[in-house]
């Protein structure tokens, strides 16, 4: 056969559609568009879906042999519900962080508190903000609704200020925290993991400890525990003011008169909510044996501090609370449920949703026609909007604590603060997580979920389709009360 008749060698190509593109390139430019059509429609639908494919990539890590400690197994729905904890950056556990993970266990459930603190539809805007590039309308938008920001033109400056914020308040955290942790007797190593550990999670207001029994060892009246508790509260408040607060501080600095309202509100409505915490739970707790008997006065008094700052979202304790009284129980269940600022890394129903309804209360005892705060006045769509968080929020709960009693048949009063902490993302545990059946801890896991991405973003995301009407029917007010 000569050359000219022997077969053509074929060039192996990849496989191409009618109009001539390979199927990867149609198969990417297919998840795209999808993704551009969720995104134009819906940025909330967006935002549920992007924090279940974050929580499952967490989940299926922790789930790894290699993310336990030798000997142990990890069950699915342990890796999951660890995983959703850490990204909703929550701290409700159902085993030991210690004992269960191994050193790449905590670390990947750093990085998930990390990414659930910063806000995974965040991080995309962040790396193009990195790499120079400008942020396009639709990524101003997603991030305009995770984020709660009243003007676009905030965005850009804003997502830096998170990155710059997070990095610099976490290692000078983690500086002073392993300083301390030296000076208690760690190893170099160790001071230097758990400083950074503790500055991630008490910043993020997640709650997670790498040591078995938290931070209870370091109760004592020694100078070094303030090196290691003082710096975790004051993470804990600075994580729990929100972002755009941080953002009117930096530009303006501590001049009040000069702070936005949204700044105004959540310092002051924080601030009166930690003192109130703080004396009551002071007064409630200081004759309790089991809690703050047989401590000095001055360790009644700081412990009854650190109480009032981890109640709305920070989940570190010092005292167990299966130990403290009901009526503690039923006060950390209320601070819980308040929360802490907008676009922060604290949970609840918000601060300054809870500061806007008590000033409609008090507007409505006086006759006033209007809501005003600090000269300024609140539109009745914001009302609405709080009304709405409140009332979703213990829709939530309430749906959850029947839930939960139904499938533990466990007490009532530790179930509810259970299922109010899994919903604020706050971490605070009456030892229900642990305790639950798998569909249990399943169960809470939606909550956690529900409660970071936010029960309105949620609400959006289900909907089918929104539409703005273009006609209205006369007034008639019913009766009220």
């Amino acid at each position: 056969m000569s050359e000219l008749e022997q077969p053509a060698a074929v060039e192996e190509t990849a496989p191409e559609s009618s109009s001539g593109e390979p199927l990867t390139t149609r198969t990417a430019r297919g998840i795209r568009d999808f993704v551009d059509r969720i995104a134009d429609s819906s940025p909330a639908r967006l935002a549920v879906i992007v924090f279940v494919i974050v929580d499952l990539g967490f989940a299926l890590l922790l789930w790894l042999p290699v993310s336990a400690q030798h000997g142990r197994v990890t069950h699915f729905v342990d890796a999951v519900f660890t995983a959703t904890s850490a990204v909703t950056v929550t701290g409700l556990t159902t085993v030991s962080t210690a004992d269960q993970w191994s050193l790449f266990g905590q670390v990947v459930i750093l990085v998930a508190i990390q990414v659930g603190g910063l806000g995974t539809l965040t991080l995309t805007s962040i790396l193009a903000l990195a790499i120079g590039r400008k942020l396009g309308l639709k990524s101003k938008l997603i991030t305009q609704e995770a984020l709660n920001i009243g003007r676009l033109g905030e965005v850009g400056s804003l997502l830096q200020i998170i990155v710059i914020t997070s990095i610099s308040i976490e290692a000078a955290l983690a500086v002073v925290l392993s300083v301390g942790f030296l000076a208690e007797g760690e190893p170099l190593g160790t001071a230097l993991w758990h400083g950074v550990f503790y500055a991630i999670s008490s910043f993020n207001n997640a709650g997670f400890t790498p040591h078995t029994d938290g931070l209870v060892p370091y109760d004592h009246a020694g100078a070094t525990a303030w090196l290691i508790l003082l710096p975790v509260c004051l993470g804990v408040i600075v994580g729990s003011l929100g972002f755009p607060v941080v953002l009117v501080l930096r530009q303006v600095g501590f001049r009040f008169n000069r702070w936005n309202l949204n700044a105004k509100l959540t310092v002051v409505t924080t601030g009166i909510l930690l003192v109130l915490a703080w004396v009551l739970f002071l007064a409630v707790e200081w004759s309790n044996p089991a809690t703050l008997g047989g401590k000095s006065v001055a360790e009644r008094i700081f412990q009854g501090f650190f109480a009032s700052v981890m109640m709305r979202s920070g989940g570190f304790n010092l005292v167990d609370m299966p130990d403290t009284s009901q009526v503690t129980l039923l006060l950390t269940d209320a601070m819980m449920f308040a929360g802490g600022g907008s676009a922060s890394t604290a949970g609840g129903i918000k601060v300054t949703t809870l500061a806007v309804v008590f000033l409609a209360i008090l507007a409505e005892a006086r006759g006033d026609q209007s809501v005003i705060a600090f000269f300024r006045t609140i539109p009745d769509s914001v009302l609405r909007i709080a009304i709405s968080v409140i009332m979703m929020g213990a829709s939530v709960v309430l749906l959850g604590s029947a839930v939960m009693v139904a499938v533990t048949h466990l007490p009532l009063d530790h179930v509810l603060f259970e299922v109010i902490s899994a919903y604020a993302t706050c971490g605070l545990s009456t030892g229900v997580s642990a305790a639950s059946p798998d569909i249990g801890k399943y169960a809470l896991s939606v909550i956690m979920l529900v409660g970071r991405i936010g029960t309105n973003t949620v609400a959006t995301a289900l909907a089918l389709r929104s539409r703005r009407r273009l006609y209205s029917y006369p007034e008639e007010r019913p009766i009220i009360g």
